[in-house]
């Protein structure tokens, strides 16, 4: 597993240390897999439809269909050599079949290396929790050997579901194939947010409540927080979890990671005063202080990869933009598109300040002095530090 320290998120994974694979593979013989049909055609019908690379998870209706049918070859080879175990028992199967249409076969044997996005630093040794998982970048298997030529078939269950991935092209894009296989990973390890985020009813009451799945909560932090949306229970409960998870010691090190940061290290008296401000249980000045800025923070870094500044609108399209580009793919946990979402709909929403008091998560109420004085809360407070905290990883 390799995994980002806290004072480099967005530079490109290194590879760790790895061990060897855990068992030797089964070798097969003439294993002449070029395409999966991609739809029924009858004999004498002169085109078909083939898939030669697909990747897919079991949520997909075709993929128990597709995986039958290769299982059914590849079983038939694995008795030929007198292999103890069949695809369809395995947790992980990775097949490399060579342009010679030899092939090696790996049941739940090959060592694994995902590439995260850590959010703390890591020492050598050190345990890894789900907590401190950012982000899923990429899959790969670093003790085989797979060149372009080959093809390949990828197999694994996280969960209860399962994903699909073979390229049969025999031109194979490896760095292409790692993120698709860890795009995979995504989708199964953290369906549930991918399911909310799919959910328009759902999504607009987690806004409306002033919550985003955000790097530094989006693993185990923000599950309860999930529930509460899913099940339509008050936030109250779970919010007061996840406030208490927030010690002197975490906030030094969100602190830290904006100080890295140009556009947000030219702020740091200003943050810094905000997170203090925030140890010692006060709101009013980490809400005035923290959305006042973050409009400051997107300009400076739109002016910085642009050369110009530009109003609000264009700022709210450049932190999407930055962050897919960042992240490397639009649905990454960081989920800069659903991102931008959330800005417009809570912290920039628009408000009427001829009508009702606005709420301290706006930051145009709270600048515009227009703020009920009892929305000024903790919570508040702390969504206001977190929001700022996934530009960080944006910009």
């Amino acid at each position: 597993m390799t995994m980002e320290p806290a004072a480099d998120l967005l530079s490109e994974p290194r590879q760790g240390v790895v061990s060897g694979n855990l068992k030797e593979p089964v070798l097969l013989a003439d294993v002449m897999i070029d395409g999966i049909a991609a739809e029924a055609k009858p004999k004498g019908v002169e085109t078909a439809s083939i898939w030669n690379r697909l990747a897919i998870t079991s949520d997909h209706p075709v993929f128990h269909r597709v995986v039958e049918g290769l299982g059914r070859v590849l079983n038939y080879k694995l008795d030929q050599a007198e292999a103890r175990q069949h695809i369809d028992r395995a947790n992980s199967v990775v097949v490399v079949i060579k342009p010679d249409n030899t092939a090696k076969v790996w049941l739940d044997g090959a060592a694994v290396i995902i590439e995260m996005l850590a959010l703390r630093d890591m020492p050598a040794g050190s345990p890894v929790y789900d907590r401190d998982i950012g982000d899923v970048t990429g899959l790969w298997f670093p003790s085989i050997e797979v060149e372009t030529h080959d093809r390949l078939i990828v197999i694994f269950r996280e969960g209860w579901r399962f994903a699909l991935f073979f390229d049969f092209t025999r031109d194979l894009p490896i760095e292409d194939a790692k993120r698709a296989l860890g795009q995979l990973y995504r989708l199964l390890k953290y369906r549930e947010l991918y399911d909310l985020l799919g959910n328009s009813d759902q999504f607009d009451r987690l806004i409306k409540a002033g919550w985003f799945p955000f790097t530094e909560i989006v693993s185990a932090d923000f599950r309860e927080l999930l529930g509460a949306c899913e099940n339509g229970f008050d936030f109250d409960d779970a919010e007061e979890k996840l406030l208490a998870k927030f010690d002197p010691d975490r906030l030094d090190r969100m602190l830290a990671r904006w100080a890295a940061k140009p556009h947000l290290a030219s702020r740091e008296p200003l943050l810094r005063e905000a997170v203090e401000t925030f140890k010692d249980g006060k709101s009013i000045s980490v809400l005035k202080i923290i959305l006042t800025e973050i409009e400051g923070v997107l300009r400076d870094a739109h002016k910085a990869a642009t050369g110009e500044s530009a109003k609000l609108p264009a700022l709210l399209k450049f932190a999407a933009t930055s962050g897919e580009r960042r992240a490397g793919a639009p649905d990454t946990l960081l989920f800069p598109a659903a991102f931008c979402r959330y800005l417009e709909s809570y912290t920039f929403a628009n408000f009427d300040p001829n009508q009702d008091a606005g709420s301290a998560g706006s930051r145009h109420a709270v600048g515009h002095g227009a703020a009920a004085s009892a929305s000024y809360t903790r919570i508040r407070a702390l969504q206001a530090l977190l929001t700022l905290d996934q530009l960080a990883f944006y910009t």
